[in-house]
């Protein structure tokens, strides 16, 4: 059984920057960042390729965040800069072994999720 355990999520003013990472137990997999406001959806955020090679951005993070991985420490992270009121949710880290036919910018592309953390974007 795969575990992911989050970290880094906070209270920040629009503007500034957080860091979320996350841990994943038994081994190195494709990993993704979804993030879930209140009443909405969850929503595709980043996704980065076990080897680092391919990396995918949703239209409304791009040129703010930034996905990267640390493969020696299993650990994925979501650098946030620039964050904005919308961007307050509770962030979700997602991981698979294998790409499926969705592809990594689904829900449905991944197996494993984490606990989630929250990140709040004061105005």
């Amino acid at each position: 059984q795969v575990q992911l355990v989050e970290s880094g999520g906070g209270l920040v003013q629009a503007g500034g920057s957080l860091r979320l990472s996350c841990a994943a137990s038994g081994g190195t997999y494709h990993m993704g960042w979804f993030r879930q406001a209140p009443g909405k959806e969850r929503e595709f955020v980043a996704a980065i390729t076990g080897s680092g090679g391919r990396i995918y951005y949703a239209d409304s993070v791009k040129g703010r965040f930034t996905i990267s991985r640390d493969n020696a420490k299993n650990t994925v992270y979501l650098q946030m800069n620039s964050l904005k009121p919308e961007d307050t949710a509770v962030y979700f880290c997602a991981a698979t072994a294998t790409i499926r036919g969705v592809g990594l910018m689904s829900r449905n592309g991944y197996a494993y999720w984490g606990q989630g953390t929250q990140v709040t974007v004061s105005s």
